[in-house]
């Protein structure tokens, strides 16, 4: 079933409950906003908001229209802007960012709710069994590119919002500012500048990152490790020329055999990380079974995992080291001929607590090290970004627990999470004094950044209750007296 094949033509809530107590009004307005809610997500997912060089930035700029208008909408913010800032990387402005800020009343907290509008690119198109972009609901699940990652956050803090106003009304004390970014997906690059740039504005005592995952469909999770990441290309050379395989092959080097010799010194014989210098970090993990873990990656029967320790120490606590991209000849292009340079695009995933610059140079000295007869080795691109440890001890962290646990109807689970979000280190750095939440709508089979990414109806709706909760809550709850913004 196709979702929404126009604009959504659903009666927008506004009457207010107040004859029930305010977290039973909430939780009935949770209910009501959410075929708007999968609506508007719909019309989101049909804009293709790809932010990587290459595509059109018209798309990226139209989504973030989208989105200004669906917050435009909500009625209850001092300010509403799409504004940009400054990307090094590139040499020009980022990708739109969505900015609105409302000011706290009588002493009550203000919160920032971050999530991100830009999408993954589609990969072989021939692999998905639904359009990407025509947003498709099959068993439970609405399929389309950004429909989990991260679509679907933003329409849990409008639907939140919507929720709140719906049973409070407009003139609640809780201060909300909100950052819907542009372009994380393409590495977040004007991120740290837009920080500078609207510090004020952002300032906050709790930030829900809604960009992360549940530990199933039915039970929720709080993020509380992240790990860090180091992403560089490697460049081998060994000959100044390509050369005919059958004249020099048996004695010369050339760069595709160097290639996969060097980089096969990072594993152990397990598959574990053989670099000196990449720390491990010893924690505890819930239990998860292999089967599990076949069910949720699509792991065959045949294939072994890799790795020592418990299978989630390995993909939360320990580093990983994984070749995502090579510049060689194709198959369908292959000749006779010794290549004379290769490039490959190497990922590392940081342990958490571990600097992930350290970590960087960690694995590129040992490649020039290993390097075989004499191979040049020169790496370019890289991009390095530190993990994240959550303190747990705070208000707003017991605050989410309760929410999560109400709005799900099962105990909240703390999971760490093997993939990075580099710039909650920018935001760490920024507002050091506030409490940051990683939550998400993701469950493990929603297959972000691959084909047929999709999001469990059913998660979302609960995800949306449990924020709804916590900004209840939060509205409730006078600020601290000794916090700091």
């Amino acid at each position: 079933m196709v979702l929404g094949s126009g604009k959504a033509c659903v009666t927008k809530i506004t009457r207010m409950s107040s004859s029930l107590p305010r977290t039973d009004a909430v939780r009935e307005s949770a209910a009501l906003v959410i075929p708007e809610a999968l609506a508007d997500l719909g019309q989101l997912v049909r804009i293709p908001s790809i932010a990587f060089p290459g595509f059109e930035r018209g798309d990226v700029a139209r989504s973030a229209e989208e989105v200004r208008a669906l917050v435009d909408d909500l009625g209850i913010f001092d300010s509403v802007d799409i504004r940009h800032s400054y990307n090094a990387s590139t040499g020009q402005d980022g990708m739109p960012a969505i900015l609105a800020t409302r000011a706290a009343r009588n002493g009550r907290p203000t919160i920032l709710l971050y999530a991100h509008h830009d999408v993954q690119p589609v990969g072989n198109e021939e692999l998905w069994e639904s359009p990407p972009f025509e947003p498709t609901v099959r068993d439970g699940r609405l399929y389309g590119r950004g429909a989990a990652d991260d679509k679907a956050g933003i329409m849990v803090h409008i639907g939140a919002l919507r929720a709140l106003v719906d049973a409070l009304g407009t003139d609640f004390d809780l201060g909300v500012n909100l950052f819907f970014e542009g372009e994380e997906e393409a590495g977040s690059g004007s991120f740290a500048q837009f920080l500078t740039d609207n510090t004020d504005a952002l300032r906050a005592d709790v930030i829900v990152v809604a960009d992360s995952g549940n530990w199933d469909a039915d039970t929720p999770a709080l993020t509380v490790s992240l790990r860090g990441n180091a992403r560089f290309t490697m460049h081998v050379k060994t000959l100044d020329h390509a050369s005919h395989s059958g004249m020099f092959g048996g004695a010369v080097p050339d760069a595709m055999m160097a290639t996969v010799t060097l980089l096969a010194t990072l594993w152990n014989e397990d598959g574990s990380v053989a670099v000196k210098g990449l720390a491990e970090r010893d924690a505890p993990t819930p239990d998860y079974t292999e089967e599990t873990l076949r069910d949720e990656a699509g792991l065959p029967a045949g294939v072994s995992p890799i790795g020592g320790g418990t299978i989630l120490s390995r993909i939360w606590n320990k580093p990983s080291v994984t070749v995502t991209g090579i510049d060689a000849p194709s198959v369908k292009n292959a000749s006779n001929t010794l290549s004379p340079e290769i490039s490959v695009v190497i990922s590392t995933r940081v342990a958490p607590g571990q600097d992930a610059q350290e970590a960087y140079e960690a694995v590129t000295a040992h490649l020039r090290s290993h390097a075989p007869w004499g191979a040049e080795i020169s790496f370019s691109d890289a991009e390095v970004g530190n993990g994240f440890l959550v303190d747990t001890s705070g208000p707003a962290v017991a605050a989410a627990r309760d929410a999560l646990t109400s709005g799900y109807g099962v105990d909240v689970v703390d999971v760490g999470v093997g993939g990075s979000i580099p710039f909650i280190a920018d935001l760490v750095r920024v507002f050091p004094g506030a409490e940051i939440l990683v939550t998400g709508v993701e469950d493990p089979h929603a297959r972000a950044h691959s084909p047929n990414e999709s999001l469990h109806l059913d998660t979302f709706r609960r995800a949306l209750l449990s924020e709804a909760l916590l900004l209840e809550k939060l509205d409730a709850a006078p600020r601290e007296p000794d916090a700091t913004l």
